[in-house]
């Protein structure tokens, strides 16, 4: 029995006709299909008096099919040269440089509102977004940067070098709604910086979901119920006002103070105010249990109708910071003004713990590198990251069936798109043959006749 793993072949130069990227096809024709290369051209302002040479759309477009397929730089966009037949005219790396830098805050606001437009009619395609309310979920991520030539990278409170990006995602799509880079020093209790990003998502929505829902607005024209969930890094009083002049509900994670100590003192033994807590799927989750302390807190200084939430449960050696000092328990509390029985309200909150998911996504797809020393372009970059998770997003959401509609970025990569094919010409027509034994041949296939249907 042969113990080698590879077949014994001669290697040489030479290959062609050979398609290494089948699967990035697919998902360059959906945003074509979307029309997204032609309201980014549309949004940027040419400066100069001559033409661009490559349309400013489609360079952005490549710039999305290289970060979802695993580049981490501006020079992996030689990857995609090197497919001629499947993306014609790819910009060179110096060209992509430069037009990224070229998406100044003005420019990348217009870009970003002409994306909203391409939500909308993606958005259009998913009944379940316009049944259910909108829910926003808050979240950060320091992304530790090895090099203090990058402007505004800070020391972190964690002893680290970095970048402290913010985002705010639409749960059950994940969309990326905003994204704000902040410097690595970053306050996390900055109730400016969230409401800013909180106005930017709501403008990324579409028009029936930003009725009513910007600062100052009747409350009685709400055609879609918002509601914001957050951490404890947004847990202050003036962003919890903010989000009420916007008619925005709110949920977000208590951090421990006397007040919230007392509270847990006096019903600590009072069993007739604790009720079991239930998981996602609505079975009881063994162990935990959920009490209504709003009675026992003075919260007149929080918007009116604010309640405090607390869930106990058994505490383990990796618990995290409890809100009360305790051997036996593990205490975690939110406020919220929303309507509804504490044990659902409890359930609610914690499914907010889908940001991590969705900044994982994030990551896998050029996240975690910021190549430009220029704080603006790194921002432009931020944003380009969060366009090229949606856009995979939205194609997984329309497109794929099964398992692939949930995969991670890394499983795509590996499944879909780096599938092999191989180019033949037919009846004066390019065809695109995907290998017959790749496992995820046929779900790639169905990906392009469903593509077909929506347009």
């Amino acid at each position: 029995m042969k113990a080698t793993s590879t077949a014994q072949v001669v290697v040489e130069s030479g290959g062609n006709q050979v398609a290494a990227h089948a699967g990035l096809l697919a998902l360059g024709n959906f945003a074509d299909s979307l029309g997204l290369g032609t309201v980014i051209s549309n949004a940027i302002i040419h400066t100069t008096r001559r033409l661009p040479l490559h349309h400013r759309g489609r360079v952005m477009v490549h710039l999305l099919l290289l970060l979802a397929g695993g580049g981490e730089s501006c020079a992996d966009i030689e990857h995609l040269r090197a497919q001629r037949l499947l993306f014609p005219d790819v910009c060179s790396d110096s060209t992509l440089y430069r037009s990224v830098r070229q998406l100044s805050p003005e420019v990348l606001a217009a870009v970003e509102e002409a994306v909203a437009e391409i939500r909308a009619k993606v958005w259009h395609r998913m009944p379940r977004v316009w049944r259910n309310e909108g829910v926003l979920d808050f979240g950060a991520s320091l992304v530790e940067i090895h090099s203090e030539n990058k402007e505004r990278t800070a020391p972190t409170y964690k002893g680290g070098f970095a970048l402290h990006p913010l985002f705010c995602f639409l749960d059950g799509t994940g969309d990326t709604l905003s994204s704000m880079l902040r410097p690595g020093n970053g306050g996390a209790n900055k109730a400016e910086d969230h409401l800013q990003l909180l106005d930017s998502a709501i403008a990324a929505m579409p028009a029936v979901f930003q009725s009513s829902h910007h600062r100052g607005d009747d409350p009685q024209l709400t055609r879609r119920q918002l509601a914001a969930r957050a951490d404890s890094a947004e847990c202050t009083e003036d962003f919890e006002r903010g989000c009420r002049e916007r008619n925005v509900g709110f949920s977000v994670v208590a951090r421990s103070c006397r007040q919230i100590h007392a509270a847990i003192s006096l019903a600590l033994d009072d069993e007739s105010r604790w009720q079991p807590a239930v998981r996602q799927d609505g079975e009881l989750r063994w162990g935990a249990e959920v009490a209504e302390l709003t009675w026992f807190c003075k919260l007149s200084s929080w918007p009116p109708g604010t309640r405090l939430i607390v869930r106990r449960e058994p505490r383990h050696p990796s618990a995290q910071t409890s809100l009360f000092p305790s051997l036996e328990h593990r205490f975690w509390g939110f406020y919220t003004d929303r309507q509804g029985h504490p044990v659902e309200l409890d359930r609610f909150m914690r499914a907010h713990a889908h940001v991590e998911d969705h900044i994982g996504r994030l990551k896998d797809a050029g996240l975690e590198r910021f190549p430009f020393s220029n704080f603006d372009a790194n921002s432009a970059w931020l944003a380009q990251v969060g366009f090229a998770a949606d856009l995979v997003r939205w194609f997984q959401l329309l497109c794929l069936r099964s398992d692939l509609r949930q995969a991670e970025p890394k499983a795509l990569r590996w499944r879909l798109w780096h599938a092999p094919a191989r180019l033949v010409r037919s009846g004066r027509r390019t065809i695109l043959r995907v290998l017959d034994s790749w496992p995820d041949a046929k779900a790639l296939l169905g990906a392009h006749r469903r593509m077909a249907l929506l347009s």
